[in-house]
């Protein structure tokens, strides 16, 4: 079976970049499936985790300004082009599966392009805000967009949604619920000793980091001892934000922004608490990381997301959502409390077999093979 997984690039650190990944050197290693990734702009840059060789990779270079809108003039203008050069690479692989990753251009161009291969999107993100705003939108031109995007859904074989909650945003009858898995889960445990938290992830607005940031202010007018290390890269602008209201709070001895890892399970290890601040998520691999290395979980309760991973106070914490006061509650809660951070964490190692890989890959390759035999 030849498979095309289709996104934008896979050399910055991001959560679908490391799940495609673990997808790619799975089925290499399990398969003898032909593999290719096809992104627009990948540019000359490596993948930014370990695919296997057996992969072959092939980029559009279409060159968008992503610091603008899809429909930005300046944006659309390159729409044609890529287009053709997508159609034109997509005859060349003569696929029997297509996988989409993303949601742009590709989205609505692979229906147009082929009726032969499979087609599969997969969703990384959650559809709670776009629902939202559906139920509020007024506007004729988003109406018609809505229905445009409904009707391309419809078009895909199957919808791979990451948990039950999201079914509810789509329209279409041909969805499906196949969680992330995790590769590893460490043989380790965190000894929860280290006056320490961690978090880590994409350094942009979503993530939410002064909340995180503001909380560990109230955390450390009881806890003097400990400290906060954030792992990642992203928005320089937003970095400079950040840095500035460490400074402005006085924090610079309690938190640290420490860049991008590629030991994060190493520095996991070393920590006795994983915090997540995020404004939203649908499936956070690095939840699972935590969990893996042991780690007690405290999470606000955004929508669709860590719910489904962490059982409150089972193996970890889940606080009211964007309540920076709940938030340091809750990890004050932990701090104090070693035997309540010792119970949550032998939960956790528990709770985070049921997203191995032998128990979420073949999924993948029945859907596969269901709908190669039906085609």
């Amino acid at each position: 079976m030849r498979i095309v997984y289709y996104t934008d690039q896979i050399y910055l650190h991001g959560g679908l970049e490391r799940v495609l990944a673990n997808k790619l050197n799975y089925f290499s290693q399990n398969t003898n499936f032909e593999l290719h990734v096809v992104t627009f702009q990948q540019g000359n840059n490596p993948p930014c985790y370990d695919i296997n060789d057996k992969v072959k990779f092939h980029d559009l270079s279409i060159k968008y300004d992503r610091k603008k809108s899809f429909l930005h003039p300046k944006n659309i203008k390159h729409a044609p082009k890529h287009y053709l050069k997508l159609k034109s690479k997509i005859k060349q692989i003569n696929p029997d599966v297509i996988v989409v990753c993303n949601y742009e251009y590709g989205f609505y161009f692979i229906p147009l392009i082929t009726k032969k291969a499979i087609k599969i999107k997969e969703y990384h993100s959650s559809g709670h805000f776009n629902y939202i705003s559906r139920l509020n939108n007024k506007k004729f031109i988003k109406k018609c967009v809505y229905k445009i995007s409904d009707y391309f859904e419809s078009r895909y074989d199957a919808l791979v949604l990451l948990t039950k909650d999201e079914l509810k945003y789509h329209n279409s009858n041909n969805t499906l619920v196949i969680p992330n898995a995790i590769t590893h889960v460490s043989s380790q445990s965190a000894d929860l000793s280290n006056k320490k938290a961690i978090s880590a992830g994409r350094i942009a607005p979503v993530k939410g980091f002064e909340y995180l940031i503001k909380s560990w202010q109230t955390v450390i007018e009881s806890c003097p001892d400990w400290t906060l290390e954030i792992y990642g890269e992203g928005e320089g602008e937003y970095v400079k934000e950040l840095e500035s209201l460490i400074k402005s709070l006085n924090l610079e001895k309690h938190v640290f922004l420490k860049g991008a890892t590629q030991q994060l399970d190493c520095k996991m290890l070393e920590s006795s608490i994983y915090v997540m601040s995020s404004l939203t998520e649908c499936f956070p691999m690095v939840i699972l990381e935590a969990m893996s290395c042991g780690l007690p979980v405290v999470s606000f309760d955004c929508p669709n997301g860590p719910r489904h991973m962490i059982e409150h106070n089972l193996n970890g914490l889940l606080v009211e959502y964007l309540n920076k006061n709940k938030l340091s509650e809750g990890l004050i809660d932990l701090i104090n409390n070693i035997d309540k951070r010792e119970f949550m964490s032998n939960n956790a190692k528990i709770n985070v077999n049921r997203y191995k890989e032998s128990v979420i890959m073949p999924l993948w390759l029945d859907l596969f093979k269901k709908n190669h035999i039906r085609n």
